[in-house]
């Protein structure tokens, strides 16, 4: 690829503005920029030029993985897959989060781990891959083998965030019993009877598992400087853990109150973009939306869908009061990549990675034109 690349006649969107202009590109990072540069190379034709979005925090992977209940598919196909609707969607850096620890529905989950880490190194080693993938281990704390695969991994070169999250019925997202009834019932396909045994068995290993395994989770990662999320905190008392335990982020707050006491407490407050989008919660928690009006959010993440990352970000100057394009964007890009430690990219400026996306608004709909990863084009 060249060592040398210009844009021109471009809105380029930095930390606190847009600019009409240009910038220059020399080995992979922004060299030049400003109002007026730029008379060659490559025409954006007054299309915006963002920084390339970081996503701390998707399903995606898996889910092409395991398409349909029971249906697993190559783990290459399946990440090559994901890797090319990433890019298209704008994102440059991704966390591809690897649910870690065995449930009844997934016996042998420690197998499909393997095959996915796996996956993600060769498609790195063998350049394959189309965007900078990094590993989240989401650590299932009720899960009796989570302790394993967590050692298995944790020490991996690619594994940079892990996330510690309890979904026992009665906990977190469904603090009711009642609301994981309704949500789940027809989703699962059991009867009543077959669903309160369901119920207690998660209970049972929720009692027996999530506390030694969080403890033993955070300890090991306090040893490796490995950066923690909490997950779908509830309440002030599941804030004070994630404090006590040293979590950096606090992934999908449910309420208010949590969200307001992880920002309290220097929490980076992560929520998801579909929510953003849809207007609101899918499980009736707390609107995205409302904490950005409070101010009480810093990281959106496209979590099961990767367009909404930019759909959100361009969305948001409309609906919050004085929210502006660049403070908007800095939610899919500087601030995830600040949480992260990936201090090199995440905002267009001199000296930054290259990592940029040229964005058209069509009829109010950002719609993403070239996609390029350290000056070179991927998408």
């Amino acid at each position: 690829m060249p060592t040398e690349t210009a844009f021109y006649n471009a809105r380029i969107v930095t930390a606190d503005t847009v600019i009409e202009g240009g910038l220059g590109l020399e080995n992979g990072m922004i060299d030049v920029l400003g109002a007026g540069v730029g008379t060659h190379g490559f025409d954006l034709e007054g299309d915006f030029l963002i920084p390339g979005l970081v996503e701390l925090h998707t399903d995606h992977l898996e889910n092409h993985y395991r398409p349909r209940p029971g249906v697993f598919w190559d783990p290459m196909a399946a990440l090559q897959a994901h890797d090319g609707q990433i890019a298209a969607s704008g994102i440059t850096t991704v966390f591809d989060a690897v649910r870690i620890g065995s449930d009844v529905d997934l016996p042998d989950m420690g197998v499909h781990v393997e095959r996915l880490v796996n996956a993600i190194r060769t498609g790195r080693d063998q350049d394959r891959l189309r965007v900078d993938h990094f590993i989240h281990l989401r650590c299932e704390l009720p899960s009796h083998d989570v302790l394993e695969q967590f050692e298995a991994y944790v020490d991996h070169d690619l594994t940079r965030l892990a996330s510690v999250m309890d979904h026992t019925p009665g906990q977190r997202q469904f603090q009711s019993l009642d609301d994981y009834r309704r949500f789940y019932k027809d989703k699962m396909g059991r009867t009543e009877a077959e669903l309160n045994r369901y119920l207690d068995a998660r209970q049972a290993e929720h009692k027996r598992y999530s506390a030694p395994n969080r403890a033993a989770i955070v300890r090991r990662a306090a040893e490796l400087g490995l950066a923690l999320a909490s997950h779908d905190d509830a309440n002030l008392a599941h804030v004070e853990q994630a404090v006590g335990d040293g979590v950096a982020i606090a992934e999908f707050p449910t309420t208010l109150e949590a969200a307001a006491a992880a920002h309290d407490a220097g929490l980076a407050i992560l929520m998801g973009a579909p929510n953003v989008v849809r207007g609101g919660s899918h499980s009736g928690n707390v609107s995205a939306t409302d904490l950005v009006r409070a101010g009480l959010l810093d990281v959106l993440s496209s979590d099961y869908v990767p367009f909404a990352l930019l759909q959100a970000a361009f969305l948001l100057p409309s609906r919050v009061e004085d929210m502006s394009l660049p403070a908007a964007l800095a939610m899919v890009t500087a601030n995830p990549a600040q949480a992260a430690g990936l201090v090199d990219r995440g905002e267009i400026a001199v000296g930054k990675r290259a990592d940029l996306v040229r964005v058209r608004v069509i009829d109010g709909m950002p719609v993403v034109r070239g996609v390029w990863r350290q000056g070179r084009r991927v998408s």
